[in-house]
């Protein structure tokens, strides 16, 4: 075939594709061309993927113009951008625990079956549904959701930075829509089209979703059981190792962060000098484990063995495995952390965090949830106490703040 005949042809088809979908939207006022065009356009790539027409018509109708509340989330990642502290605190607290060992009342043969059939540890799983969705909460809030393939068509029309993983995932959702696991108005997700309880992006769903409860649709957005058996399949088919720990806090040595990355067995670990702070021994000493810092020179050390690195299959964040860990282990009733992160002067710990926004709460100036996160109600809250009491009405968390309302 000449190269003008391949191209001819080609014309024709995005021709044709114009025509399918030109109408798949009504006519607004506020539309973008060149967002409809894209998603006309995008038809044909689709269609190699096996997409049919009926199915690219409904999941696009209505889809008028790009969500905005997606490039501006695209922006920020808190796990990459945050101190490790801070991120941990707003995470791992005792509201997660709190609720995290409810939950593992609640579910406890769901999470009984999963732990024997993938050999995944129960805290794990019930750490990485409150890493991801808040223990379900976030379902819940219609200003945290987004519909997929509009934000994914989003990111593959106007983020250059996102735009092949975007693409990848939107023709992953399609299939999703095409297969009948969950109706159009039930795919819902995060800007970058994570989904359900515990947040699978379209790719990982056709991958590792597994139908636990026998509804014969592996329902991550409805289904409990659905949504943490994806997760421990996930982990299993990528390396978990059943019985064996993620890491271990460690102090370190005098000179000893100079190993930093470095890779050896426990037992050598332990021969360099480095303790668990509890006085406790290591298990497993034969295993393999490399030394993190994530608190820089100052802070804490960890020894990470090779189940943190199977966490960092769901997220590629260090803070986000630490955070799991960490959280797991307080769901299991093993304690948390023993030493201090290495915080600027004057900033506040978890436990003052809750002390501060349970203050502000028994004061009449807050009535949220004491969960240890300062958002906007928090924020306005410090803001009229502070001005009430003659300091600069800034909003934000500070320990003279604390100090003051303890007097």
């Amino acid at each position: 075939m000449t190269p003008n005949r391949k191209n001819s042809l080609r014309g024709l088809a995005l021709a044709l594709a114009f025509a399918a979908f030109a109408g798949l939207a009504p006519v607004n006022a506020n539309a973008d061309p060149g967002f409809q065009k894209w998603i006309a356009g995008f038809y044909t790539t689709a269609a190699k993927s096996g997409i049919t027409p009926s199915t690219y018509r409904d999941a696009f109708a209505g889809v008028t113009d790009p969500d905005p509340t997606v490039l501006e989330k695209a922006q920020y990642q808190p796990e990459f951008k945050s101190q490790i502290w801070d991120y941990l605190d707003s995470r791992v607290n005792p509201y997660t625990v709190d609720i995290g060992r409810k939950m593992a009342v609640k579910y406890a043969s769901t999470l009984r079956s999963l732990e024997q059939r993938f050999g995944v540890d129960r805290n794990i799983m019930l750490a990485i549904w409150s890493m991801e969705s808040n223990y379900g909460a976030v379902l819940a809030k219609n200003d945290r959701l987004h519909y997929v393939p509009r934000a994914l068509a989003t990111l593959a029309y106007a983020d250059p930075k996102r735009a092949n993983y975007a693409k990848k995932q939107l023709i992953a959702a399609l299939k999703i829509l095409q297969k009948g696991d969950v109706s159009r108005k039930e795919l819902n997700g995060s800007w970058a089209g994570a989904m359900g309880h515990t947040q699978f992006i379209p790719s990982s769903y056709l991958l590792y979703a597994v139908d636990a409860d026998g509804s014969g649709h592996a329902d991550i957005w409805n289904s409990i059981p659905d949504a943490l058996a994806t997760t421990a399949n996930l982990l299993a088919k990528n390396g978990w190792e059943t019985g064996r720990t993620w890491g271990y806090e460690v102090v370190v040595p005098s000179g000893g962060g100079a190993q930093a990355g470095k890779t050896h067995t426990i037992a050598q670990w332990a021969a360099l000098g480095f303790v668990r702070p509890n006085g406790k021994g290591f298990r497993q000493t034969s295993d393999r484990a490399q030394l993190k810092m994530p608190g820089g020179p100052d802070g804490p050390g960890f020894l990470m063995t090779g189940n943190f690195f199977t966490i960092k299959r769901y997220n590629a964040s260090d803070s986000y495995a630490v955070a799991v860990g960490l959280l797991a282990d307080q769901i299991a009733g093993y304690g948390g952390m023993q030493q201090s992160w290495p915080r600027p002067s004057g900033a506040l710990n978890v436990q003052q965090k809750f002390e501060l926004q349970t203050r502000l709460k028994q004061l009449g100036y807050y009535d949220g949830v004491v969960d240890g996160n300062f958002g906007s109600g928090s924020k306005a809250a410090i803001a009229a106490v502070q001005q009430r009491i003659g300091m600069d009405a800034d909003g934000e968390p500070s320990m003279n703040l604390l100090n003051a309302l303890r007097k």
